[in-house]
């Protein structure tokens, strides 16, 4: 497992992995040793407390909800216990990058379903059958509404930032843009990738607006000290981009209404939702648009929108804008609350 090093803001936990077998993929195909990577905050064997399943974003760790975890945050370890799955392709769970048996271009290509399908398992074998809210953002946003899709009867909650249910072109060429990028990026001598053009893209044109980007570059020296630094720092996350550009296909693909038993019907997959649910959306966002997000919410029969008045874009939903993620710890508590 490549952990990336520990950042301001994160919570430390015990690593936990499940092995599983072999995994039966929604193509057909199967992982032939699927294992898990996950965290819990709070203490399983505890069952009077409420459990809530928190899931990843493309590219991120069981760390990605971290601003959300704590006392007197929204998911308190105090009144709830927080399991927190790392998604297929990460580089922790199974991954092209870390397979024993089928490594590199030889692992099959998986979906969100599978994700999702893939941690039903897991809380299987940990023996979880009630869940109190399913909660993610970015792809883990759109994770959460799949769950609500695929079993509507485990949750009673579901908490959306910035998702989609069927993702949306603009999505899909942004994701495109990043493969191209790391297609033609060059390795350095230890051969190593050289993720500059693809930071460029993802970190500046996806997720940024103008406003929040004028703002960190007023940090820096220049935009171009900016992008170096940020390059650096994304390399030392030691993502790899196999593991990335698998996550960026199954994202690329996903639409809710390719649920067995919907027939690509995206409008009658997401009316099945009986959970209560939260969709929280910024002002703008130029990764997942905020359009698409927002469609998705209003075909869901028990759906509340918050749009928060912040001009972070697709950063809204993490640690990265402070007055955001205050708004979003308080608005989540009450909800599932």
């Amino acid at each position: 497992m490549r952990h990336p090093p520990m950042q301001p803001g994160w919570i430390d936990a015990p690593h936990r992995e499940a092995e599983l077998g072999c995994f039966a993929l929604e193509s057909g195909e199967c992982i032939e040793d699927l294992h898990l990577s996950y965290v819990v905050h709070g203490n399983l064997e505890d069952r009077s407390k409420p459990v809530i399943l928190g899931l990843c974003a493309i590219g991120s760790t069981h760390h990605r909800l971290d601003f959300l975890l704590g006392a007197d945050r929204a998911l308190d370890p105090g009144r709830y216990t927080v399991v927190v799955i790392d998604a297929l392709g990460n580089g922790l769970s199974s991954s092209p990058s870390n397979s024993a048996t089928q490594s590199g271009e030889q692992f099959p290509r998986f979906s969100i379903r599978d994700m999702v399908q893939s941690q039903k398992l897991l809380l299987d074998h940990l023996r979880v059958e009630k869940l109190h809210a399913v909660v993610g953002a970015s792809m883990g946003g759109m994770q959460a509404l799949q769950w609500g899709v695929s079993f509507p009867a485990v949750m009673s909650h579901i908490v959306a930032l910035t998702p989609m249910a069927k993702t949306a072109p603009w999505s899909r060429a942004m994701n495109e843009a990043g493969r191209l990028a790391l297609a033609a990026a060059n390795r350095n001598r230890d051969g190593e990738v050289e993720w500059s053009t693809w930071v460029a893209i993802m970190h500046v044109f996806a997720m940024r607006t103008p406003t929040r980007f004028a703002g960190d570059v007023a940090q820096s020296d220049s935009v171009q000290d900016w992008l170096m630094r940020r390059t650096q720092w994304w390399r030392e996350q030691k993502c790899d981009p196999l593991d990335w550009t698998y996550q960026s296909l199954a994202y690329d693909d996903h639409d809710v209404g390719g649920t067995p038993g919907f027939a690509g019907d995206t409008v009658k997959a997401l009316a099945s939702i009986t959970a209560r649910t939260l969709v929280c959306v910024p002002q703008i966002d130029l990764y997942n648009p905020v359009e698409d997000a927002l469609w998705a919410a209003e075909r869901i029969c028990d759906c509340l929108v918050l749009r928060l008045p912040f001009h972070s874009g697709h950063l809204m939903a993490s640690e990265a804008d402070p007055d955001a993620a205050a708004r979003l710890n308080e608005d989540i508590a009450r909800f599932i609350s």
